[in-house]
């Protein structure tokens, strides 16, 4: 570990909240003469203090003991490359312009990679007046289910939660062609044009 890369984003994440020494310290329950030493690179926190210190200073643990944060380059463009990350535990669901470090339920989600939709797995989409009526003979059983669906254009998400036991019946609002996305509790995250 280099203590001096580490000691150098704790003072620097530490200015940011506009915290001194002192107030970090009586957070963390130790002296500001310990973040003193942490901050010239003379030492390294306590195992038992990095949970705390990583919330605190609202930081991934593992950002915390490699002294560096990874920052994407600023999204521009479209939202056509939005990414989905789902919870297999618990169906969280977050959504990202970039790449993220998305952690739920204690466990570190990777982007879900949409499918082309095909055959069966297709969706039925009607035009009626402004809108988009997305119909689908999905058993929408407790265990298999339809968890969201989406329309997602160049500049517009629109997004439905869906529950078991309800006919997968749905009307969004037509904001332009793009991509239906649906995510499937067995199969996944699908995708056809629209």
């Amino acid at each position: 570990m280099d203590y001096e890369k580490i000691g150098g984003l704790i003072r620097s994440l530490r200015l940011e909240q506009g915290l001194t020494q002192l107030q970090l310290a009586v957070r963390l329950g130790i002296s500001d003469k310990a973040v003193s030493k942490w901050e010239r690179g003379m030492g390294c926190p306590d195992v038992s203090l990095l949970p705390h210190l990583s919330q605190t200073l609202g930081v991934e643990l593992e950002s915390l003991l490699t002294g560096e944060l990874d920052i994407n380059d600023e999204a521009g463009g479209t939202m056509k490359h939005l990414q989905f990350y789902v919870c297999p535990h618990c169906g969280n669901l977050i959504c990202s312009w970039a790449e993220a470090g998305v952690t739920c339920c204690g466990k570190k989600l990777a982007p879900t990679v949409p499918q082309k939709a095909e055959g069966s797995d297709r969706l039925a989409v009607e035009q009626i007046e402004n809108d988009y009526f997305v119909t689908s003979d999905h058993p929408m059983s407790k265990d298999h289910y339809i968890r969201f669906l989406a329309l997602l254009t160049g500049e517009t998400l629109v997004l439905r939660r869906l529950y078991p036991e309800w006919d997968l019946q749905v009307r969004l609002p037509r904001v332009g062609h793009g991509r239906l996305l649906w995510f499937c509790t067995q199969h996944g995250l699908f995708q056809q044009l629209v």
